[in-house]
């Protein structure tokens, strides 16, 4: 018999593909923006990102949403100029963990999803890993948001070495490169605990911030942006728009991960003219 958070999955996929992409994106885009997305000639960022979503299948995006096949990716086209995570096992049973030596810091996630993340310390409880996890192999972002390079991306968890110092997870650098450059950088502090995302342009100048978020103090600039931008240019290179996450810890750069679907196009912004700010560096392409 299927778990109950399986059985549910599966009905809600189910229920999902009976539903159209174009109308099911139409509704979750709806109820978060309170507007329908314009498809015709976008002009909105959130509005391209589900063109995207809708009719771009270029193989060229495929290893974006793969945590394990982006790694490669980033090591091909940025090399000794930024550091990766090193992967300390892979797989979809997590019962192999106990035979797995891990370091005294450690971090796990799907390696087909966004926003689930295990911050781990020592030598894992398998079981209660396994229940905190339950439905975690789901490819929630393919079947139900219709994110199509995430239909690449093959069901596992990933654990990886934990970086930084351990007293929380460090500042996460968002690039948003357009045509082979970094045009603004999302900067997400104490994503523990109260996240706190603030845009900023190449030169560090405040631009916008999630609604509510207003009053948030102005954050230094990492001592490399410099470098950090050419690094993100580098892994985004090729592409007509891709989002590299990256780090700065202890003065040098990190690796985190690439977006090709932000937030899935619900992202909103203060102001909201960002929204068109942002696409309007996006020049989508002409497909086959």
């Amino acid at each position: 018999m299927p778990s109950s958070t399986a059985a549910i999955q599966t009905i809600s996929s189910l229920l999902a593909r009976a539903i159209p992409l174009r109308w099911r994106r139409f509704v979750l885009y709806a109820r978060r923006h309170r507007r329908l997305p314009e498809l015709i000639e976008p002009q909105r960022f959130t509005d391209k990102v589900n063109w995207r979503i809708l009719y771009d299948r270029r193989e060229l995006l495929s290893p974006t949403c793969d945590k394990l096949a982006v790694k490669e990716l980033a090591r091909r086209t940025a090399g000794d100029s930024v550091r990766i995570p090193r992967t300390l096992w892979s797989g979809t049973d997590l019962a192999e963990l106990a035979s797995v030596g891990l370091p005294d810091r450690w971090i796990l996630k799907p390696t087909h999803r966004w926003g689930k993340i295990v911050d781990g310390t020592g030598v894992p409880d398998v079981g209660q890993l396994t229940a905190h996890t339950k439905g975690w192999l789901f490819n929630e972002n393919w079947h139900i948001m219709g994110e199509w390079a995430y239909r690449h991306a093959q069901p596992a968890f990933l654990v990886e070495e934990r970086i930084g110092d351990g007293t929380g997870f460090p500042t996460d650098y968002k690039f948003f490169v357009f045509d082979g450059v970094a045009r603004y950088v999302l900067h997400v502090s104490e994503r523990a605990a109260d996240p706190c995302p603030t845009y900023y342009d190449r030169t560090w100048t405040r631009v916008a911030t999630r609604p509510g978020s207003e009053d948030t103090p102005l954050a230094a600039p990492p001592a490399q942006l410099t470098e950090m931008l050419a690094v993100a240019e580098r892994i985004a290179a090729g592409f007509d728009f891709l989002r590299v996450d990256l780090y700065n810890v202890d003065g040098e750069v990190w690796f985190g991960e690439t977006a090709a679907y932000p937030v899935s196009g619900f992202a909103r912004y203060s102001p909201g003219t960002f929204d068109l700010e942002l696409g309007s560096w996006w020049q989508l392409p002409e497909l086959q």
